[in-house]
């Protein structure tokens, strides 16, 4: 570089100038994990990633950055530089984080969306015991007994909560809580008939519902899945208008310039619509997703839902 540096002045160049114009990506690419392992972001994020780095020609290396329900993962990519180089892996609790804990960022000005790498919905479900048929049924049995029906979830503040939570204030109902710290014995308890509600994301819950171990009463996307397309959305069987999607995402530093946004974007969505990662989301009940912009609605929307939801039900971290 100091070799060259007289012909760059030369030429009206500097060695920094230079440097801003190498193409993108120039060095690995650090994205932060902020949910723990082994959950659906982590996963779909490596998924991701890894064709990512394949076709960008740089390792997209996941880091995890797990605490505080997510916050301290979040504030280390606000932190960053908004250069391209350390992204955000996210799902739809973006937007029930902020409602819930004390972040130090702004979630609309921030982080950027870069892409959604997933789309999907909830399934409403319940045991075979319970006498109800549909989302309707369900409705009326509850407001016949108020508080009376169980629904479990992870814990305050997950987005299974907040989806059925916002099921139960849309359909006008009172169902009482129950949090689980394993996933897995909330469907144990489910099938036993001791919770009568719960709302899955379709890659928890369709094994489940396929086995026929619990009924699914609907699902909270706008239109049927062609992985359950007997089963009716929420919103045709018995809460017109209801919509609760569940995404995963990749997110950058607020100030991260445009174009090397609308790269990352376009890579993610080549690596999502690959015919084994679309034959994938189609087993697991997904859906297309989202264009960038359309998506940017999504998140002001979801947090605009989630604090009405959240007020209404006087809703408070464990």
């Amino acid at each position: 570089m100091r070799k060259l540096a007289p012909l760059m002045l030369a030429l009206g160049l500097t060695p920094g100038v230079a440097l801003a114009q190498s193409p993108y990506p120039g060095k690995p690419v650090r994205v932060i994990s902020p949910l723990g392992s082994g959950g659906a972001v982590e996963i779909m994020g490596r998924l991701v990633t890894q064709k990512m780095s394949e076709s960008m020609g740089q390792q997209f290396v996941v880091e995890g950055r797990p605490g505080a329900g997510g916050v301290v993962g979040h504030e280390a990519a606000v932190r960053a530089a908004p250069d391209g180089y350390t992204l955000l892996l996210t799902g739809s609790g973006y937007t029930i984080m902020p409602l819930l804990y004390p972040i130090k960022f702004d979630p609309l000005k921030d982080l950027t969306p870069v892409s959604q790498m997933s789309l999907g919905s909830f399934l409403l479900m319940t045991p075979h015991a319970l006498p109800v048929k549909t989302a309707q049924d369900l409705v009326a049995l509850a407001k016949a007994k108020p508080g009376a029906l169980n629904f479990g979830s992870t814990g305050v503040g997950s987005s299974v909560h907040f989806a059925t939570e916002t099921f139960g204030y849309a359909a006008g109902i009172k169902l009482t809580h129950v949090p689980y710290k394993e996933l897995g014995r909330s469907f144990v308890d489910l099938m036993r008939g001791e919770l009568q509600v719960m709302m899955s994301n379709t890659i928890s819950g369709l094994p489940h519902v396929k086995s026929g171990k619990v009924k699914a009463l609907g699902v909270s996307s706008l239109r049927r899945l062609a992985a359950l397309p007997d089963v009716p959305t929420i919103s045709e069987s018995g809460v017109p208008g209801f919509h609760a999607p569940v995404w995963t995402a990749i997110f950058a530093p607020g100030k991260t310039p445009p174009e090397i946004v609308a790269r990352l974007n376009a890579e993610i969505v080549k690596a999502v619509n690959a015919p084994e990662m679309v034959k994938r989301a189609e087993a697991e009940g997904g859906e297309p997703i989202q264009p960038l912009d359309q998506f940017r609605q999504t998140i002001v929307s979801e947090l605009n839902r989630n604090k009405k939801v959240a007020d209404a039900l006087n809703i408070k971290p464990e």
